[in-house]
């Protein structure tokens, strides 16, 4: 009998942070839902962490992704120039590497999913941990809370 792993899958540890993030997220759980509604997040509820989150919004029929929210630490992505524009649509700078797959794959699994990078010294790069979580709305994951640590 073989076992399957979801790609992306979590640690069996999260950094402090990225688990203060997903404990959030978990609590905007209602009754016996297993993903939070979109409309119950507020970023203003993780006071400290908000300029290190991202928000990108999920279309189906096809599904595209686009961001809508990028916190102000990623200077290096420059969020003004990123916030909504369409992930297929863009050249995706550090530290968004693999975040087209990691995003198809949380909606698909409906699953709290995880990225880590190793740094990258060529370009001055560090190592950083990315933590993406979907949340309901218009009957399918129509929002990702994307969460960073190492930036």
């Amino acid at each position: 009998m073989t076992t399957s792993t979801l790609p992306f899958a979590l640690p069996q540890t999260l950094d402090a942070e990225l688990d203060r993030v997903k404990d959030h997220w978990h609590g905007l759980l209602r009754g016996s839902a297993e993903i939070p509604f979109a409309d119950d997040l507020s970023l203003e509820d993780l006071p400290g962490l908000k300029p290190q989150l991202a928000l990108i919004e999920v279309f189906e029929r096809p599904e595209r992704f686009r961001f809508c929210y990028i916190g102000e630490e990623m200077t290096a992505v420059q969020p003004k120039a990123l916030n909504g524009k369409f992930l297929d649509e863009v050249e995706l700078p550090f530290p968004f590497e693999y975040i087209r797959a990691q995003s198809s794959a949380t909606v698909e699994s409906g699953k709290a999913s995880f990225y880590e990078a190793p740094a990258d010294r060529e370009h001055d790069h560090p190592a950083y941990q990315r933590l993406m979580l979907p949340l309901w709305g218009d009957g399918h994951v129509s929002l990702l809370l994307v969460a960073f640590e190492g930036l």
